[in-house]
């Protein structure tokens, strides 16, 4: 199964954020994820970005690193497609119809050394993404935007990346 689209989007409800991921198959997976979940995962996504790239890897200097990653950044989400909303027909739901309440992360590299997220739930199944540089990009960005909505009292920075302004951000999905 290949992912197809991704969408975050900040629940004042529930307070909480709500990941939708689709797949070309026609299947979905509701994701919540905390406050404290995203504090846990932020870093584990900017480590993530920092080792995917080899330019960053042999860098000595801890400035230029975050430089090259900030462009590595900015180049990464200009080749995603944020420009089709997300489409809500009617999919399978293979983990359940309800939003998985996300509490484990598990984070590597695939044997082509891409990285790997899995996020999972305290007991159960969860859901494993091979991020390339774009995708990885993506996500970080939109975590970033409906954080931004969010009344967390937090910011998800990524070292030496500008930050784009919040109505530039608003309601964009990973195509």
């Amino acid at each position: 199964m290949k992912l197809h689209q991704l969408k975050i989007d900040f629940n004042a409800e529930h307070d909480r954020l709500l990941m939708l991921v689709s797949t070309d198959d026609g299947a979905v997976v509701r994701m919540w994820l905390t406050r404290r979940f995203v504090k846990l995962l932020w870093p584990l996504l900017v480590k993530l970005a920092e080792e995917a790239s080899p330019r960053i890897k042999v860098q000595a200097n801890a400035e230029a690193r975050k430089a090259l990653l900030g462009i590595e950044h900015q180049k990464a989400v200009q080749r995603a497609d944020f420009s089709k909303p997300f489409q809500q027909s009617e999919r399978s739901t293979p983990l359940g119809a309800e939003p998985l309440l996300l509490a484990r992360i598990q984070t590597g590299n695939d044997a082509k050394g891409l990285p790997v997220v899995s996020l999972h739930p305290s007991t159960g199944q969860g859901l494993t993404l091979t991020l390339d540089e774009v995708l990885l990009h993506s996500v970080c960005r939109l975590l970033q935007a409906a954080v931004s909505k969010s009344d967390w009292d937090m910011e998800l920075k990524l070292p030496g990346a500008q930050a784009e302004p919040v109505d530039e951000l608003e309601s964009r999905t990973i195509n």
